[in-house]
């Protein structure tokens, strides 16, 4: 599984972050240790306050688990997980709470270590820790038999696409997807090598090049949406810099997005109005089976806990009732049988247990497994809306280049008139033109029979006799006689 971890404050809004219900179809406590509190935000706030006893700022470790895609991973292998980063941190016996988030048919886990030893008041010192959860993310992977991610064998080789929460956001306010908005601009950048052939290869799929209103440069596409380009293509911005240069020739953001709304004509807007109406249709309709799924579901696991609950209280009583009183219960103790029964009695309550939380763990999954199904519906819809908002973008980056194709020929006939004469095609003679010609060859026909001159060399005799009459029988500047 992939473990990210970063060491941070705010107890406050960390709790509201990991409890927020409008990200996450369902939410599961599933320990706090260490903590007097038995609710989240409360466990945080302890810690919080101990850590005013301190110098210490950021007082919490918090980490993100997420098995890989497609597969059904159990509660066991995310607190191994969590053990094991508490060995390599050195955070064992610190208060930890482990939260499970469900959405989209997969599950991760949120786990936050409290850093303050309580004993010293002094903050547990993490070097090195984004090494250490590699390794034990590598470990992870290796021991279940999952495939290896490229990073995790080879530094070098981590994907390039990967995305920030500030890329994520902006696709989703976009409705695309940030991976391939990433290889979008990276292509564009690696086929390009000036800035006027980047900015072309930007037109081709809707955006326009501008400059930044504060710094820097950006893309602008037809929903007004403003691109970093350090940020989405990964490159330096001295580099940026390098190939674009000063940028005095591109518009601002306002000029770029006043461009794009001139190329959007009324057909166009009507087609993007038509199929945003028709993806909130489907979406709408998608929405509703995941919420009514999800109610269902959360019906089914609250009928779940309260059976568990009544049979354990059941259980309980049953148990309780094994031990004898008075008399015969003082002989039982003297006798070893009070001893016997308490350990029958542990043992059946650790078997209830293990077996609730395998029929709850059998739950989630068969529920995770049907949520899986609904959300390959909704992937699907998305793709095709992506798809349909791609060949949009195509359709007014054709629109954006077209302006420019007068401009474009003119320098192309420039270009063409100045090369020279012999590298330039000879162009087909009209007809008017050959015709011309075959009336001189006819006119020539005519006076070689008119002068009774019947072939080329004896043409060319008379001619030399004509220039020996007149005195002309040496070239110019020869001393050489030319018709010898």
């Amino acid at each position: 599984m992939i473990i990210k971890g970063s060491q941070r404050a705010g107890a406050k809004d960390l709790a509201q972050h990991l409890m927020k219900a409008e990200d996450n179809e369902h939410i599961d406590v599933h320990e706090l240790r260490g903590f007097v509190s038995d609710d989240l935000a409360g466990a945080l706030r302890e810690a919080e306050y101990v850590a005013k006893g301190t110098k210490c700022r950021q007082f919490l470790f918090s980490v993100s688990m997420n098995p890989p895609m497609g597969e059904s991973v159990p509660v066991e292998a995310f607190e191994q997980a969590a053990m094991r980063i508490e060995d390599k941190l050195g955070l064992i016996d610190q208060p930890r709470a482990l939260v499970f988030h469900e959405k989209e048919g997969r599950r991760h886990a949120h786990c936050v270590w409290s850093r303050i030893d309580a004993e010293s008041m002094t903050a547990i010192n993490l070097p090195y820790y984004k090494n250490r959860l590699t390794e034990v993310s590598r470990e992870m992977y290796l021991e279940h038999g999952w495939s290896l991610p490229d990073g995790l064998k080879d530094r070098s080789l981590a994907n390039p696409l990967n995305f920030s929460r500030e890329e994520w956001l902006q696709a989703q306010r976009t409705q695309s997807d940030p991976r391939e908005m990433k290889q979008l601009f990276r292509e564009c950048w690696a086929q390009s090598d000036s800035a006027k052939a980047f900015g072309q290869a930007l037109e081709q799929h809707g955006m326009v090049l501008a400059r930044g209103d504060r710094r820097g440069f950006v893309a602008v596409d037809h929903q007004g949406e403003v691109y970093s380009l350090s940020r989405w293509t990964g490159e330096k911005t001295g580099a940026i810099k390098d190939r674009i240069g000063t940028g005095e020739n591109l518009p601002d953001v306002a000029g770029a997005k006043e461009r794009i709304a001139n190329t959007m004509t009324p057909k166009l807007q009507a087609f993007e109005q038509e199929l945003n109406k028709t993806h909130a249709t489907r979406m709408n309709a998608l929405a509703k089976e995941r919420r009514e799924m999800g109610s269902r579901h959360f019906v089914e696991r609250a009928m779940q806990e309260h059976y568990q609950e009544q049979n354990w209280k059941q259980a309980s009583r049953e148990r309780a009732a094994r031990f004898n009183t008075g008399v015969k219960g003082l002989w039982d103790w003297m006798s070893g049988k009070t001893a016997a029964i308490k350990r029958q009695n542990e043992k059946e309550a650790i078997d209830a247990m293990l077996r609730d939380r395998a029929d709850r763990e059998s739950l989630i999954v068969a529920q995770l497994k049907e949520r899986g199904t609904l959300q390959a519906k909704i992937d699907a819809a998305r793709k095709e809306h992506r798809q349909e908002r791609k060949a949009l973008s195509r359709e007014i980056g054709r629109y954006l280049t077209g302006l420019r194709e007068p401009e474009k020929s003119r320098i192309q006939e420039t270009k063409r008139t100045r090369q020279p004469e012999r590298s330039r095609a000879r162009p087909k003679a009209p007809e008017r033109t050959q015709e011309k010609r075959q009336t001189q060859e006819r006119k020539q026909d005519t006076a070689r029979e008119e002068s009774g001159l019947s072939s080329y060399q004896d043409a060319r005799k008379a001619f030399r006799d004509s220039r020996k009459k007149r005195g002309i029988n040496k070239d110019r500047g020869q001393g050489r006689d030319r018709s010898t």
